[in-house]
């Protein structure tokens, strides 16, 4: 995987993204937040996850959908339970995926950081594949960007979000990088 000048990796497969903007000037990347994501919730595999961050999910064919009207989020990638990374945002970008959050008096997350999604849920363990290209990913990334810290979205937003949850084996994943 190498990273162009535009923020985009080789590699992976892209999926554009119109959720996002241009980070604040003079920001720099410090900061990876873990999440999980599953559309339907709890349910693998399907296109929910795709079409939720590029505004494209019908909201008639799943109960859930309903209330994901009008919502725009985005992470700049998903790690498949297979393995497979997709990409949604440029990392010179700031993807919607912290929304409402603060990291050592730090507001504003999206700002400063970079958003890794998991599909999977707060209840079930992620895949030893999920672990390898995450920790691959992470290193990657380490060595292209000043990340000081890496935490999980109930880090920086803890009254709101649990991801990436009690199955998520943060030793594991440390130890890797």
């Amino acid at each position: 995987m190498k990273l162009d000048t535009q923020g985009w990796f080789s590699g992976v497969r892209r999926l554009v993204s119109p959720n996002r903007d241009e980070r604040p000037a003079h920001t720099r990347i410090s900061l990876l937040v873990i999440h999980n994501i599953s559309l339907p919730p709890d349910q693998f595999g399907g296109q929910g996850i795709d079409q939720l961050f590029t505004n494209t999910l019908p909201h008639d064919i799943h109960p859930y959908y309903d209330q994901l009207r009008g919502v725009r989020v985005s992470s700049h990638f998903l790690i498949r339970r297979t393995g497979e990374i997709v990409q949604y945002v440029p990392c010179h970008q700031r993807a919607w995926h912290a929304g409402v959050s603060i990291w050592q008096g730090r507001e504003r997350c999206n700002d400063f950081s970079l958003g890794i999604e998991l599909e999977g849920s707060d209840f079930v363990p992620f895949t030893e594949a999920q672990y390898r290209r995450l920790s691959y990913l992470s290193r990657r990334l380490k060595r292209e960007y000043p990340i000081r810290d890496i935490v999980g979205h109930a880090d920086i937003a803890p009254l709101r979000k649990t991801d990436p949850g009690p199955y998520f084996d943060w030793q594991r994943y440390l130890d890797s990088l």
